[in-house]
């Protein structure tokens, strides 16, 4: 299994960045996605989780801003980040499930791609 995020970058606050995950090596269109973040000296936090099925679930402080999608075909998961906000920053890592709805835990985690919200 494989995971690679890409699309971080630095970005003033109210600005938008869109991240991806290429997956590779299972199938992907049976797994729950996640996306998790870890700020410095904070622990990593669950940010958004969509279940093989698109069902969709997001921590409290990004709802209305991000949205998690996946294009099955493709095997890719994606974050789209509006409204940032510096409190936002920190290295994003996609994850797969291991179940198809997600809740279950995640097995497999990518290296992360570092996002910086300036204000």
């Amino acid at each position: 299994v494989q995971l690679q995020a890409s699309g971080g970058g630095l970005v003033q606050a109210g600005g938008s960045l869109s991240l991806s995950c290429a997956a590779s090596g299972f199938t992907f269109g049976s797994y729950a996605m996640t996306w998790h973040r870890q700020a410095p000296r904070k622990e990593r936090e669950l940010v958004a989780a969509i279940s093989s099925g698109g069902r969709t679930n997001y921590v409290d402080s990004v709802k209305g801003r991000f949205t998690i999608s996946r294009d099955n075909a493709k095997n890719t998961v994606y974050l789209q980040m509006n409204s940032l906000k510096p409190e936002d920053t920190g290295v994003y890592y996609c994850a797969k499930g291991r179940r198809a709805g997600w809740g279950y835990g995640m097995d497999y985690w990518g290296k992360g791609t570092q996002v910086t919200v300036s204000s």
